[in-house]
């Protein structure tokens, strides 16, 4: 990614620009440390790419699976999606931050797995790094009560983390980015996602 970025454009600053992949249990954090650990079949894996160029901030995440999926990390998987499915429906003008956060929390609650849930399904893009944070009004969390208004642009990333020894083991994630338009919002991430699109390696 950093050399393709290069070679478009070989005078922007990089800063902040990386790519993570993790697999096994090792995926059960939501930006994990990489690791030597070698990929084997029926993993679950963890695809993160976060290029920054002329000082805005975009990310890719995606959930795989190497080969195959067990029947436990299948189930999982496809409710995070399902989750990750209607908070992308929810997004539009007029929605609140928090509402969207109590709704999505209710659908994990139904299956038992809001304990796993990560913190905030969402925030704001745009001019961010670690050296000068993001706009915090701007976060798909249960205490934050802005209101979605056009031209805004937040990111839909349910996660969900099961410990090692649960079935399943490992963490979910999904991640676009969005455009909150005049009626509702335009996904712009447009790479595919899910159970039937990314078990990879068969």
């Amino acid at each position: 990614m950093v050399r393709g970025i290069a070679e478009s454009f070989p005078f922007v600053e990089l800063m902040d620009t990386w790519t993570w992949f993790q697999s096994g249990i090792n995926t059960d954090g939501a930006h994990s440390p990489v690791t030597n650990k070698l990929v084997e079949a029926g993993d679950i894996l963890s695809l993160n790419t976060f290029p920054m160029m002329f000082g805005y901030y975009t990310a890719l995440e995606r959930t795989l699976f190497c080969s195959h999926a067990s029947n436990a990390h299948y189930d999982l998987w496809q409710k995070n999606c399902e989750v990750h499915l209607r908070g992308m429906e929810l997004l539009k003008p007029g929605a609140r931050c928090c509402d969207v956060a109590s709704e999505l929390n209710k659908m994990y609650a139904e299956w038992d797995l809001l304990k796993y849930r990560s913190f905030g399904y969402g925030h704001s893009f745009g001019v961010l790094c670690h050296y000068y944070g993001r706009e915090a009004s701007v976060e798909l969390r249960e205490d934050i009560t802005t209101v979605l208004e056009p031209g805004m642009v937040v990111s839909m990333e349910p996660m969900i983390m099961l410990p090692e020894g649960a079935p399943g083991a490992g963490g979910y994630r999904e991640h676009d980015i969005l455009i909150i338009t005049e009626h509702g919002a335009e996904n712009v991430t447009k790479f595919p996602f899910g159970t039937s699109e990314m078990i990879v390696g068969k």
